[in-house]
């Protein structure tokens, strides 16, 4: 029964952005009561400064109404996050400038403020190899390893995020690897005599 409510939600965001797009600012509002409560828990997680999380939450929507007619037809929850988490990214790195930039304060951060060894892993993701491979794999596995490796989520979140059954979600995890290991090798072919 859950998964016929999940199917028509995303089938009625697919109808949400089209009317986005449209210039349709009751949709607008409609989209961001559906979306703005789990995208702000999940950026919360990634960053304890919620006024940061505030404004890249109302970055994002920003975003999807500029950008609605762009959205190709995937599942909007996923779509919704790559643009929050790229907001998130692009945050961190203004403050990052702006900490450097302040040299008489360059010796105080902030808790929350410093990049995390995960956040520049992430932002790493967007640029070199990982992200040209990760361009080159289908959008649908694209989506399922972002979720349960980029973002941590278990199947089950995996599963609700992008309205897939949990059994798609682990066959998709499993070609995703496979397509990202193939389109490694092939940026970066193995030297001669040495294992892929």
């Amino acid at each position: 029964m859950g998964g016929h409510r999940e199917k028509d939600e995303a089938a009625s965001d697919a109808v949400l952005l089209r009317a986005v797009a449209r210039g349709d600012s009751a949709a607008m509002a409609v989209l961001y009561e559906r979306h703005s409560g789990w995208l702000y828990a999940r950026l919360i997680r990634r960053c304890a400064d919620a006024e940061v999380v505030r404004e890249v939450l109302q970055d994002t929507f920003v975003t999807v109404w500029r950008s609605a007619g762009g959205h190709r037809g995937q599942e909007a929850g996923g779509w919704l996050w790559t643009i929050a988490a790229r907001r998130l990214v692009d945050a961190r790195r203004a403050q990052e400038r702006a900490t450097r930039g302040e040299a008489t304060d360059a010796w105080y951060v902030p808790a929350g403020l410093a990049p995390s060894a995960e956040d520049r892993v992430l932002a790493g993701l967007e640029y070199g190899d990982v992200g040209t491979a990760l361009d080159r794999i289908s959008p649908e596995l694209r989506d399922v390893l972002r979720a349960t490796v980029v973002d941590g989520l278990t199947t089950r979140e995996t599963a609700r995020l992008l309205g897939i059954p949990e059994g798609t979600v682990k066959s998709r995890a499993l070609r995703a690897r496979a397509e990202l290991r193939a389109a490694l090798a092939q940026l970066n072919p193995a030297p001669m005599g040495e294992p892929a």
